[in-house]
């Protein structure tokens, strides 16, 4: 099947989960996995209606950014881990960073955006598994408390919610529980009505399991698999 037609399905898929949990099908932003995918893909997705597009890896997505300057309207997120040191050129390349996983990196952030005069959004990534393999803060940690006061200071870094990537199982049904964890948490973060701290993005749920996320909350999946096929195995 084309790109198109996976899209269709997708946003159907989309569209029946938000009305089983009683929500509107605008209120899921759909968000094409990237990484790995070749400019003219990319651009099929967006001639198909895509606008936002997640990258993992500032190195990759910095290779193929000026085939796609001519597309003006799209956001693009970093959805990977970050490391502290390529945040300058991250702050240059995306629109927002969605894996904010440590107080450190995004004070960088703040720090780059800053120097380039510019206000940009990030989530901070939960760490809803004991998966040594994934990145984020814990849920109950000191460090996740630290971050949420030290935002209340920064001058070019927004807070807007949170994201998370549940340990994988063949049963989307087993995600369900660290879903519905995400959007309590969520849903805490928010009733303290911290400055400068807003959370009105929640970000979960990819290929086999965005059903489920949706019926538990999620604003933003992030699809790949379902939209671009397979990815080709990594050439060794």
């Amino acid at each position: 099947m084309s790109i198109h037609e996976n899209l269709a399905l997708v946003r159907e898929r989309i569209a029946q989960a938000a009305v089983r949990a009683g929500r509107s099908p605008d209120s899921v932003t759909l968000m094409a996995v990237s990484k790995t995918q070749d400019p003219e893909r990319i651009r099929q997705a967006y001639l198909a209606g895509v606008r936002a597009f997640g990258e993992n890896r500032v190195q990759e997505f910095e290779g193929k950014s000026s085939a796609l300057a001519d597309l003006g309207d799209c956001r693009w997120h970093l959805i990977g881990h970050l490391q502290t040191n390529k945040a300058k050129k991250a702050v240059e390349l995306f629109h927002a960073i969605d894996s904010v996983d440590s107080l450190r990196l995004a004070q960088k952030i703040d720090q780059a955006a800053g120097q380039a005069g510019k206000m940009l959004p990030v989530l901070i990534e939960i760490k809803v598994g004991t998966e040594e393999s994934k990145s984020g803060i814990a849920a109950g940690s000191s460090e996740l408390q630290e971050l949420l006061q030290e935002a209340q200071t920064f001058e070019h870094l927004q807070i807007s919610g949170l994201m998370t990537i549940p340990p994988f199982t063949e049963d989307p049904e087993d995600a369900r529980p660290y879903f519905r964890e995400l959007r309590n948490l969520r849903e805490a973060i928010a009733a303290r009505n911290l400055p400068r701290i807003r959370m009105d993005v929640l970000s979960m749920g990819m290929s086999h399991d965005f059903e489920v996320a949706i019926e538990e909350g999620s604003t933003c999946v992030r699809v790949g698999t379902a939209i671009f096929g397979a990815r080709p195995p990594v050439q060794k």
